[in-house]
Formats: structure tokens, C-alpha cells, sequence
């Protein structure tokens, strides 16, 4: 089931250009459905509108478990641009893959360590950035030293861990979703008969993929704003 990435240097770089693709097509279908939904913005919303102000409600719910409004409200449109980006990015490789002269060019894109790891580094030097700004760079030291001194190395390592578990919990889920309905749609081509038996369990594993793809951006963004509560906080 493995694939070649198609490839492309440039400047001396290497552009995965599978991922280039699919994340500009994440960006955009995430910038229309935004567009759409406050294009006629009316005080009973209806429609598209009535989803985005629910997606605005649910992720203001994640931020104030986690911390005060006043202190976590500046946060709620990177809540909502990552909920929406990896949703959005975890589905497009569900309903098919494209696969052009061995090489795989329509996926998921999180379901590249690459891209996965990208926004977890992303979000954990948001957190860092924010901590700073609000707390001030002598606070924000001050922060590695508490409780105890001596147990500053560990919280360095603990940043680094929140890197690795954030990134690798979207991307392991998100590849193991679609390697399995890979294997589904090869053993489906094999004869008719491989086909009739393998519709029902591609269905069901397409439906619990859905779900999937639900619960990590929802768990990318709750894990988001607890370090970021964590970070920015008095209290911390």
C-alpha cells in the first residue's frame, strides 16, 4: 500500500507537492465555507450561517473549560480556523485517493507526519508567543522554575513531548484510517464477489473514519487551549 510522493526541488528544497495540493485545497474549501456562511449575516440565522454560529459556540465552550473568557477570548478564532482546517483536512482523503503513475496525490493531508507535526510545532510556539506577550519574558522564566528549580529539565522535555503526542495522536489516526480503507478498496477489486463482500465493511469503516476525523480535531484544539491555558494563566 505504499506510494511515492510526487516531488519537486526548488532553491534546493524538496516540495512535497501532494501536500502543497491538498492543503491549499483544505485552505480553500474552508475559506468558501466561511464565506458562504457570513455572506448574509441575519439576526435569525438560518442555513450555513446556523452552522458557523455553532461551530463559534462549540469552540467558545472548549475555551472556557480551560480557561476565563477575558483571558481566553482572543483565542477563539485560531480555535476556529483549526477546528475547521483539520476537520476539513482529515475528510479529504475518505471518500477516495488518486494515485497517478505510482505516485499519491489526493490524501489527507494529515495523514502525513509532516503536515501533522507542522501544526503541532505551530501550536506550541503559539503558546510560547502568547505567554510572552501577556506574562512578559521575565514572568514567563519564572514559569520553568516553579514549583521547584531543579525540575526545570523536565519542563523543557515536557514541551517537547506535547510536540510529538499533539502531532502523532492526528497523524497515527488519520493514515491508519486510510490504509485500512485502501486495503478495503483492493481487496473490492479483485472480483465481484471481493467487491460484494467488502461494500459493507468500506461503508461502515468510511462512517467510523467520519467520527474519527470529528473527535482528533476536536481533541487537536481542546489539547490546544489547555496548553495555552497553562501558559498563559496567573495562576501557572
Amino acid at each position: 500500500m505504499h506510494h511515492e510522493n510526487p516531488t519537486v526541488e526548488w532553491l534546493g528544497l524538496t516540495f512535497n507537492l501532494s501536500n502543497v495540493l491538498m492543503l491549499s485545497v483544505t485552505a480553500l474549501i474552508v475559506f468558501l465555507i466561511a464565506f458562504i456562511s457570513t455572506r448574509k449575516l441575519s439576526m435569525k440565522p438560518t442555513g450555513m450561517q446556523n452552522f458557523m454560529e455553532w461551530v463559534m459556540d462549540f469552540v467558545k465552550g472548549i475555551i472556557k473549560s480551560n480557561m476565563d473568557w477575558s483571558t481566553g477570548g482572543r483565542f477563539h478564532v485560531l480555535g476556529i480556523t483549526l477546528i475547521m482546517f483539520i476537520f476539513v483536512a482529515n475528510m479529504l482523503g475518505l471518500p477516495f485517493s488518486i494515485i497517478i503513475n505510482g505516485e499519491l496525490w489526493w490524501k489527507s493531508p494529515t495523514a502525513d507526519p509532516l503536515v501533522a507535526m507542522t501544526l503541532a510545532t505551530m501550536v506550541v510556539i503559539l503558546t510560547h508567543f502568547y505567554a510572552i506577550q501577556m506574562k512578559g519574558i521575565k514572568e514567563y522564566g519564572k514559569d520553568f522554575l516553579r514549583p521547584l528549580p531543579f525540575l526545570a529539565p523536565l519542563k523543557v522535555i515536557e514541551e517537547f513531548a506535547n510536540t510529538l503526542t499533539l502531532g502523532l495522536r492526528l497523524y497515527g489516526n488519520i493514515y491508519a484510517g486510510e490504509i485500512l480503507l485502501g486495503l478495503l478498496a483492493s481487496l473490492g477489486s479483485a472480483s465481484y464477489l471481493h467487491f460484494a463482500g467488502a461494500i459493507i465493511p468500506t461503508m461502515a469503516w468510511q462512517g467510523f473514519s467520519i467520527f474519527v476525523g470529528a473527535i482528533q480535531s476536536f481533541i487537536f484544539v481542546m489539547l490546544t487551549m489547555v496548553y495555552m491555558a497553562h501558559k498563559v494563566s496567573q495562576d501557572h
